[in-house]
């Protein structure tokens, strides 16, 4: 039975990884911080260890030694500039911890979770071969993903067999904080608009899939686009709105206009302290175009996308479950 060790477990993308692994009949760890809510990691048959990947002595003891697998997936999704520290923290030193403790304790396999974000924004499809221009951009996530990056890079200069993962924007169960936003503020008629952009989204189920499938068939040293289902947000906002029995837009709302929303949010929120619904980096992403390329994880990991419709009512039948939505 082959062995896995899991950053993020908590979280949406690590809870549903290890889902699959079980089902594959992995034996999974699963590192956790001292504060982590761990109700869906105790129903599992797994092992709980606590750490932090911020902590590099603490991986050291925790990681096993030649472990066959280790999935980082931990990620700081953070999209407000006050936290930005934090995130740094998180996604580029936690990235550089976690690939020195995996070269120390000699893990067989480095599969980390990036994002389409680490290539930064483009006019054009990406693909594997995109020169990334995320350095320069005014989000921090976007930054962080890449530097996170080439942290993996450098270990395998020094010998780690490692791997990149590089879902687009993700849909599913388990998910708290992502795009699970949108159905909490149509399910409550807090919209603010409705970005005029086209985005790719994926399923989680599949990128957890192909996460798995990496270990066993993804080549050290090369990355792998996720891609899937690539709608504007109008018929999105209109998808959820159905499902909801909730009104949404009838038209989109001008890009400057989210940007100017996000800036006064922004001030507003230096009052108050609390992180608005729309940030600047917020509207900036959701007003630029992503679109990718995922034929090379198509041929090589066996990567296949779902219906939009699938992965919306997925997340949508989960937040039900949680009360999260319909009270």
């Amino acid at each position: 039975m082959p062995v896995a060790f899991v950053t993020g477990g908590t979280g949406f993308l690590g809870l549903n990884l290890i889902e699959q692994l079980l089902a594959q009949s992995w034996e999974v760890i699963a590192l956790h911080r001292p504060t982590s809510k761990l109700k869906h990691l105790r129903e599992k048959d797994i092992q709980l260890v606590e750490g932090s990947i911020t902590e590099p002595n603490s991986l050291i003891t925790i990681l096993p030694e030649k472990v066959d697998a280790v999935f980082h997936v931990a990620g700081n999704t953070n999209l407000w500039s006050r936290r930005n520290h934090i995130q740094t923290r998180d996604n580029v030193e936690g990235t550089q911890n976690m690939v020195a403790a995996a070269l120390k304790r000699q893990a067989r396999r480095f599969i980390h979770t990036s994002s389409t974000a680490a290539y930064g924004h483009h006019q054009q499809r990406i693909n594997e071969e995109t020169q990334s221009n995320a350095i320069h951009s005014p989000i921090n996530y976007h930054r962080t993903k890449y530097l996170a990056e080439m942290e993996v890079h450098k270990g395998i200069e020094k010998g780690l067999d490692a791997l990149i993962i590089n879902p687009a924007n993700i849909i599913g169960p388990y998910d708290y904080h992502n795009w699970s936003q949108l159905f909490t503020l149509i399910d409550r008629q807090k919209l603010p608009g409705v970005p005029p952009a086209t985005q790719t989204f994926c399923h989680v189920r599949k990128v957890a899939k192909a996460q798995i499938k990496a270990f066993y068939r993804g080549k050290k040293g090369e990355n792998y686009i996720l891609g899937g289902v690539e709608v504007d947000y109008l018929t999105l906002a209109q998808e959820i709105g159905d499902m909801l029995g909730k009104q949404t837009p009838k038209r989109t709302t001008p890009g400057w206009m989210l940007k100017m929303l996000g800036r006064v949010s922004l001030w507003g929120s230096h009052i108050t302290g609390k992180e608005p619904d729309m940030t600047p980096e917020k509207a900036i992403l959701v007003t630029s175009q992503v679109l990718c390329n995922s034929q090379k994880a198509k041929n090589e990991l066996d990567y296949h996308s779902a219906p939009l419709r699938s992965m919306l009512d997925d997340c949508y039948q989960w937040m039900l479950s949680e009360g999260l939505i319909g009270k």
